[in-house]
């Protein structure tokens, strides 16, 4: 029987095709959508990620108590062996070193004398570079507005904002004043290689990076930093497994040194476990309203394609065919339709998710003068929820909607059918 549908459908179109389209279109819509949705409430969590968090980050048992310290007496040690131990057991994941630190910065004049001061909060990075993956990470190179990279030692950048306040150009000189690992006073020369603007004023109000290798020559931290940021593959954040992650790594540690490593997934640090609630939450709230929309259009155009076959249905009832058969191929017909569409459409949505998931859609000219921390490229997520969600409005609205339509069966009057016959 079922063999015999699909021969019927395939050869007449006027009962397939439209329908199929219909469905392929509206499941399409269905999963490209949900992967958008999904990326698009995690881009904050990425961002944040990106800055500061990082999926997994690694730190002292002591710091990772009070994170408010940052004091490089709390820093890791043999961070390079850590590195390594950490890479064997997570090879996907990407491990990358920094120092967060805070310091005073003195700008001297011609003759050597100070001329201006502030603060700042500082960020060593490892290999700053065009095609560095923390370069591109932070978008670095994006958000230079004069001068350009790191290129020597004792080169950094400042914040744009903070270099015109201080009346700094690229090239000029400045000093460093901070507290090194051994609680001394420490001092180190810069000079500006270029400026940068993120966007946002928490980063753009006093913001320095520098070299890795520099900040532990001055803060006397060799081979040490203040935390290790772990990033999670294809550049997600997946909430059970860095979790799985931060606890396996803590279960080996020894708990009562204070100095020992210990890491913490993005959800545990900070209110950050209350966002990737909320991101989830509305990310699933979304999704279900889009689905439940898109599942009311495909149950009305399955209702409406019975409809306007009550003709046939007249028809083969009047020669003799049973109501209950008529009704049962109507289903059938509908849940080979319904398939047939959700198969296509469900191809059709993920090769667009994938497209904007890989390319993203590049939005910096809407983001200029922004003061509000967003990624310049939008981009969509699949998860494994787009390989089935759109079954949901495919199938099983479609066939609800014939289901109702085909009723209609049950209540035809014999006489009524020649009428129906005389006028066709």
């Amino acid at each position: 029987m079922i063999k015999f549908l699909i021969t019927g459908l395939l050869r007449d179109r006027s009962r397939s095709l439209v329908p199929v389209l219909i469905v392929t279109i509206g499941v399409a819509l269905t999963v490209f959508l949900h992967a958008y949705i999904t990326g698009f409430m995690g881009d904050t969590i990425e961002m944040n990620a990106r800055f500061s968090s990082g999926h997994l980050k690694v730190m002292t048992r002591e710091l990772a108590q009070n994170p408010e310290l940052l004091s490089p007496e709390l820093a890791l040690s043999e961070v390079d062996q850590l590195i390594i131990q950490i890479s064997q057991r997570w090879p996907d994941t990407e491990w990358v070193p920094r120092i967060n630190f805070g310091a005073m910065i003195d700008v001297p004049d011609n003759e050597g004398n100070t001329r201006a001061q502030g603060i700042v909060a500082g960020l060593a990075l490892k290999d700053i570079g065009p095609q560095q993956s923390e370069t591109q990470r932070l978008g670095l190179s994006r958000s230079l507005v004069e001068g350009q990279l790191p290129t020597k030692p004792s080169e950094a950048l400042l914040s744009h904002t903070l270099a015109k306040r201080l009346g700094l150009k690229p090239g000029d000189p400045f000093t460093l004043i901070g507290s090194d690992a051994f609680g001394g006073m420490a001092m180190a020369n810069f000079v500006l290689s270029g400026t940068i603007r993120f966007g946002t004023e928490a980063l753009d109000r006093a913001m320095v990076i520098c070299q890795l290798s520099d900040v532990q020559q001055w803060l006397q931290m060799e081979n040490s930093a203040t935390e290790l940021l772990g990033f999670l593959p294809d550049g997600f954040y997946n909430n059970r497994h860095a979790l799985s992650i931060a606890q396996s790594f803590n279960d080996l540690q020894n708990e009562s040194d204070e100095f020992s490593p210990f890491m913490k997934a993005l959800s545990q640090q900070g209110t950050m476990g209350q966002y990737v609630q909320l991101t989830e939450t509305w990310t699933f709230l979304l999704s279900l309203i889009f689905v439940l929309a898109m599942s009311l259009v495909l149950w009305n155009a399955g209702l409406l394609a019975g409809l306007r076959r009550y003709g046939e249905m007249g028809l083969r009832l009047a020669i003799g065919e049973e109501k209950r058969h008529v009704y049962w191929t109507l289903v059938l017909e509908a849940v080979v339709i319904g398939l047939a569409g959700s198969v296509g459409g469900t191809a059709l949505g993920l090769f667009f998710a994938w497209l904007l998931q890989t390319y993203g859609l590049d939005i910096t000219g809407l983001m200029q003068g922004s003061a509000v921390m967003f990624p310049d490229v939008i981009r969509a997520r699949i998860t494994t929820a787009d390989y089935y969600i759109g079954y949901l409005p495919g199938v099983v609205s479609t066939v609800i909607g014939a289901m109702l339509a085909g009723l209609a069966v049950f209540r035809r009057q014999t006489a009524k059918l020649f009428k129906e016959l005389e006028v066709g």
